[in-house]
């Protein structure tokens, strides 16, 4: 992350904060390097002669950290300490009292059996912040569950909201449970930065994974607030209307673009595809016209994006001010 006034490189917002990071995987670990990217101090708390376990997970040489590991872990420092001796207990407890932070995403009451508990946390430093990320908290009926991140997405609703209807229930690819569990923490630790500073008292922050996708999904809730029945799951059709995306020249997997259909948009893009002859059509004139005659304006789109690239496709509808973008594959994107 670059921060900067007028070209001129500015110390970053966490410089000075330290963070002793008990966490793996990805929920825990995308939190706090997202703060290392804002100036923390992370320092990685790995067991002995293992080290995290994503280190080697993934893994295409033994000899070498995965790319797992890194991508969630890049800007940290580490150790490793075992937290289950009492002399690994002890060099933690005085390195949380050179600390700002303590962040943990272990099993519920992982922390409680080290005996390594906000209470005694805070009897190391006094002005203590400690995280804690589980899958659903540290109270309720589902707190002993221990939650990864497909488990995370069942149990919020998000699952049952995503796919086609015909079809199951289907997990959503990007790590909206684990990195956006992540996110939610990061925000609360910084919040809690604030209010230990203004107050001079320690903090206490926990997030659980289904109450952070459920706060991402909150668009999703809408027709459940508005008819208290389940969501249906639409596919690529939004609102009910035709889908958002459509398939392009040569005709492959990842062959398709994405366009907004809305306003003086459908005008313009009938234009562009040969079909003026359909402009004021009244099967087409409005948003809730293209809706009932879905398919039709499916036929027609499909018949223009097929004759080009995605490239080409977005170019042509970019230049004209019209919301659209190529479905990349993951290649692309880092190209």
């Amino acid at each position: 992350m670059n921060i900067s006034r007028g070209g001129t490189p500015m110390t970053s917002p966490l410089d000075g904060i330290r963070i002793l990071d008990l966490t793996q995987v990805q929920a825990g670990p995308s939190c706090t390097q997202i703060l290392a990217w804002m100036g923390a101090d992370v320092i990685k708390i790995e067991q002995p002669g293992v080290g995290d376990r994503t280190r080697r997970e993934r893994a295409i040489d033994p000899d070498i950290d995965s790319h797992y590991f890194l991508v969630f872990n890049a800007n940290k420092r580490s150790v490793t300490l075992d937290l289950k001796s009492e002399r690994g207990r002890e060099v933690f407890l005085r390195m949380v009292e050179l600390a700002d932070i303590v962040v943990e995403n272990y099993s519920p009451g992982q922390m409680d059996r080290f005996d390594l508990g906000f209470d005694v946390l805070k009897q190391a430093n006094d002005k203590i912040i400690f995280c804690t990320i589980k899958g659903y908290g540290t109270y309720g009926p589902n707190a002993h569950i221990k939650s990864f991140e497909h488990i995370a997405q069942a149990m919020s609703g998000a699952m049952s909201a995503n796919g086609e209807a015909e079809n199951e229930p289907q997990f959503v690819a990007p790590g909206v449970g684990d990195s956006g569990t992540g996110l939610h923490a990061a925000i609360g630790m910084m919040a809690a930065i604030r209010q230990r500073d203004n107050t001079g008292e320690s903090q206490r922050v926990e997030v659980s994974m289904q109450d952070g996708i459920v706060n991402l999904m909150r668009i999703r809730m809408i027709d459940t607030l508005n008819t208290n029945e389940p969501v249906d799951r639409r596919g690529n059709r939004v609102w009910g209307g035709p889908p958002f995306i459509y398939p392009c020249n040569p005709g492959g997997p990842n062959d398709y673009v994405a366009v907004v259909l809305s306003g003086d948009s459908w005008d313009t893009i009938l234009a562009l595809a040969g079909r003026a002859d359909l402009i004021g059509d009244d099967r087409f004139d409005t948003q809730e016209a293209r809706i009932k005659h879905s398919a039709e304006v499916e036929a027609i789109m499909k018949a223009w994006t097929m004759s080009k690239t995605k490239h080409e496709v977005m170019k042509e509808l970019a230049d004209l001010g019209i919301p659209v973008g190529a479905v990349q594959d993951t290649v692309e994107v880092f190209n």
